[in-house]
């Protein structure tokens, strides 16, 4: 059965829209007109391949695939997914009381267009893969491992507690980085109110004197003159350097001579390491415990790698461990990964508990970035204070010095 998106009048002649199951447009109007419904408009929640639905002519029937989750809305389904499959509901009831439980019409279509899919005797990995844009590669991809392995339940814990995982990672640092953002922005605009509008107007007084005022009242001068004169040109020289460098980026080239540089600055390039590598490991380790070859699973867990020269280490050493290398060894060629992942690595490998000791390399990454963060916000926002302070004393002194000569001056 598929899943339409309706929407038709009532007895009282108001639009109503929602959603229902049918095998074809036509009987999808049957149903509403059972209803005292008279349909205005049919979308089908995700296109079929090489099936037309029912187009009778009737009215339109729009075809909708695609779409994405946000990763709250991810991380909820699958844990509502897997605690109900987890607890002896058959997938198509688990999927029935997910779309049912949420509150989101465009995830109420994705779930009844998968559940129609799985009805139909189609694989729940195969039935996700109508929205990649929703479902990336790797829960794709775990799902299938865990149906053939017959861990489903099993499998669908470990993807929820990832997404979960993931979300708090991603929530911590956009936590984190708020205040000191906004922190910054306030700084920036307080000083350039300063040097704009209330500076000029202070040393209008100073102009009649005809004395020579001191050199960083001269400099505060010129400063602000030029922040008047040019400032604008100044943002807009801003806005296209940065919109060149995006555009740059999209060059694979220079995207990698600038990620190079990136894992050579001393605190940037570890936390770089780290997010990566924690990613990477956390990843590895799911898939290859859910049954997927280390190969395979290697070349899924790139996708998760944003730095190209360690997207670029991973493919160098999925190829060693093709020809016979051992993982950490693999890893360890780069010199791009931490020595204590290469070791958990290498553990897991000589003691056949490599999913374990990947996942304990993830954690271990995971918090030494949450612990780096947290330092470099905590130095980060004295820092910006005094920088403030220090450029607002410095504006003071330039107004205030050539008072403190006045009587010179006047002489």
């Amino acid at each position: 059965m598929a899943a339409f998106e309706y929407s038709a009048l009532n007895a009282r002649g108001k639009q109503e829209k929602g959603l229902i199951e049918a095998e074809t447009a036509r009987q999808a109007r049957q149903l509403l007109r059972e209803r005292a419904l008279t349909p205005l408009e049919l979308r089908e929640v995700a296109a079929r391949q090489g099936r037309r639905g029912a187009d009778s002519g009737e009215g339109p029937v729009r075809r909708r695939g695609g779409g994405s989750l946000s990763a709250t809305e991810l991380s909820l389904f699958t844990r509502q997914l897997a605690t109900l499959f987890r607890s002896g509901l058959p997938l198509d009831e688990a999927l029935t009381a997910v779309a049912q439980q949420s509150e989101n019409p465009k995830v109420q279509r994705m779930v009844l267009a998968i559940r129609s899919r799985v009805n139909e005797g189609e694989s729940l990995a195969h039935a996700l893969g109508q929205f990649p844009g929703a479902f990336p590669t790797l829960f794709r991809a775990t799902v299938e491992a865990g149906e053939q392995a017959g861990k489903l339940d099993h499998v669908l814990e470990r993807l929820a507690d990832y997404v979960e995982r993931r979300q708090a990672m991603q929530s911590k640092i956009l936590l984190a980085t708020f205040y000191p953002a906004i922190l910054t922005l306030v700084a920036i605009g307080v000083v350039s109110l300063l040097l704009t509008y209330v500076v000029p107007k202070v040393v209008e007084v100073f102009d009649n004197i005809g004395a020579e005022l001191p050199l960083l009242t001269r400099m505060l001068i010129g400063l602000s003159g030029f922040l008047r004169s040019y400032g604008v040109f100044l943002v807009i020289g801003l806005v296209v350097a940065g919109w060149l460098f995006a555009r740059a980026m999209r060059n694979d080239e220079f995207k990698r001579r600038v990620h190079v540089r990136q894992l050579k600055l001393p605190l940037i390039g570890r936390l770089t390491r780290g997010a990566n590598t924690g990613r990477f490991t956390r990843t590895l380790g799911i898939l290859f415990g859910a049954g997927v070859p280390i190969l395979d699973a290697m070349r899924i867990g790139t996708q998760v790698v944003t730095n190209l020269p360690m997207h670029d280490a991973i493919q160098e050493a999925a190829r060693r461990v093709r020809e016979g290398a051992g993982l950490a060894k693999s890893l360890e060629a780069s010199r791009l990964f931490p020595p204590i992942t290469v070791h958990l690595i290498a553990s897991g490998e000589a003691s056949g508990k490599l999913d374990e000791m990947l996942d304990r390399a993830a954690d271990n990454q995971e918090r030494e970035v949450e612990t780096l963060i947290a330092a470099l916000m905590g130095v980060f926002e004295p820092v910006l204070i005094l920088a403030m302070g220090g450029v607002v004393l410095l504006i003071v002194l330039a107004i205030l010095l050539p008072i403190f000569d006045l009587n010179t001056l006047v002489k």
